[in-house]
């Protein structure tokens, strides 16, 4: 019995199975999400008053389940950037046809969206300790602008679009990375193209987004590049 009694106490037994919001955060993390607030604030998306109760829970924060609901109703980056203006018409959008996802999770799994499937104009993925693959290539988006609800922990969402796909990354990392990684494939971006606005959380995870040439398209040099 005293053996197994020590056992429960030991902080460092089967460490995997905690749950992540239980953990402390740190200054640097509150600090993170009261510029969130702040800017928020600036933007008017909250009031004077409302900033100040959710700074002062902010600085109050012990765990992660503290702080990261105070900014789940917010995107948390800056406005976008103006696209670059297209360079080469695109192809026609895929035709619709295939299954409809509204969402994809995945809990010490993987799950992937592939192929053709009809996107609605909202999704939710979410992976827990596991991935999340959303190939949006050969997707077929339902509206002119797509909102993707994507949230990691200690896990992967990957999200990959083509050359002719808008997108807009709002997520914040803590402990972890939320950002479009370096292409594969030039943007030809036009007035009709689709967009994709990615939200969201990385807790010690990662949710990157790709652009990639079209499945079986040899990929292009990309220009200013060796």
């Amino acid at each position: 019995m005293a053996g197994m009694e020590g056992q429960a106490r030991d902080p460092g037994h089967d460490v995997t199975r905690r749950d992540p919001g239980q953990l402390r955060v740190s200054d640097a993390d509150r600090h993170a999400v009261a510029e969130v607030l702040r800017k928020a604030a600036g933007e008017g998306r909250i009031d004077l008053e409302e900033l100040d109760e959710r700074l002062e829970a902010t600085y109050g924060a012990k765990t992660y389940a503290d702080l990261v609901p105070l900014t789940a109703d917010l995107p948390v980056a800056g406005t976008p950037h103006t696209a670059p203006a297209p360079t080469t018409p695109r192809p026609p959008l895929p035709a619709p046809g295939g299954p409809t996802y509204p969402s994809s999770f995945a809990v010490m799994s993987e799950t992937k969206r592939q192929g053709a499937w009809e996107v609605p104009a909202k999704h939710n993925a979410a992976a827990f300790m596991g991935s999340v693959l959303l190939d949006l290539r050969e997707a077929h988006f339902t509206a002119q602008e797509t909102v993707i609800e994507a949230y990691a922990i200690m896990a992967g969402v990957d999200i990959v679009v083509n050359a002719w796909t808008r997108v807009v990354v709002d997520g914040v990392g803590i402990m972890g990375d939320f950002n479009e990684t370096r292409p594969k494939v030039e943007a030809e971006l036009g007035p009709h193209s689709p967009v994709v606005r990615v939200r969201g959380l990385a807790l010690m995870g990662a949710v990157n987004v790709r652009r990639k040439p079209m499945p079986g398209e040899k990929p292009r040099k990309l220009l200013g590049r060796g």
